[in-house]
C-alpha cells in the first residue's frame, strides 16, 4: 500500500488499529495489539511488542511474543487489515475449538490470521522461525488444526491496496 495501513483512519476512528481494538475489546477478557515497537500507535492501548531476539518481522514472531508474554492457553488472533471479521465469528470458532486451535476458511482459502491458536503450537513456531520457514503452510504441515468455513466474503475484506482501502472505507462510513 505504500504506507502503514494500521495507522490509516477507518470506521470513524483515527486509525484502523484503534477501530479493531475498540470494537473487539468488549468481547474478550483481554485485548492487545501486536507491534514491532510499543510506541507504534498514537493512542493508549495494551501492546505486545515483537520479541527483538528474533530479529525478523513475521506473524510467527508476533504469535511467539504473544504466547511468551501472556499466560493463556488459547489466544485469538486477527489481522488489523480484516475489519469486518467480528466477535460473532470468533464465537463460532470458539465453539469448535480443540487441540492446536481453529482457523477460519474464507471463499479464498485458509485465513491464518483469523484464528484461535493453542499454546501447544509454540515449540513448532519457534522451530519454524529458527529454520526461516515462515509460511503458515509450513506450520499446518506440522500440526493438525480445526478449520471453520465462513461463506461471506466481506468478512475477509482485506485492505492491501489504496483502492481496497477506499472501497471499504466508504462502506464502513455508511454503516456507522
Amino acid at each position: 500500500m505504500g504506507e502503514d495501513k494500521s495507522l490509516l483512519p477507518f470506521g470513524g476512528y483515527e486509525t484502523l488499529a484503534k477501530y479493531q481494538y475498540e470494537r473487539l475489546q468488549p468481547y474478550f477478557k483481554e485485548t492487545y495489539l501486536s507491534a514491532k515497537k510499543r510506541t507504534k500507535f498514537p493512542f493508549s492501548t495494551k501492546i505486545i511488542e515483537d520479541n527483538p531476539a528474533y530479529r525478523i518481522s513475521t506473524p510467527f514472531v508476533a504469535l511467539i511474543s504473544a504466547f511468551e508474554e501472556l499466560d493463556s492457553q488459547f489466544i485469538a488472533f486477527l489481522s488489523v487489515d480484516v475489519p469486518f471479521f467480528s466477535h460473532r465469528e470468533f464465537h463460532t470458532m470458539y465453539n469448535k475449538l480443540h487441540g492446536n486451535g481453529v482457523v477460519a476458511v474464507s471463499p479464498r482459502g485458509i485465513e491464518p490470521l483469523c484464528a484461535i491458536y493453542s499454546r501447544a503450537i509454540l515449540p513448532h513456531l519457534k522451530e519454524l522461525v529458527e529454520m526461516r520457514k515462515l509460511r503458515f503452510a509450513d506450520l499446518f504441515e506440522k500440526i493438525a488444526i480445526k478449520k471453520v468455513t465462513f461463506d461471506d466474503e466481506k468478512l475477509f475484506a482485506n485492505l492491501n491496496t489504496k483502492e481496497e482501502y477506499e472501497k471499504w472505507l466508504n462502506i464502513s462510513s455508511l454503516s456507522n
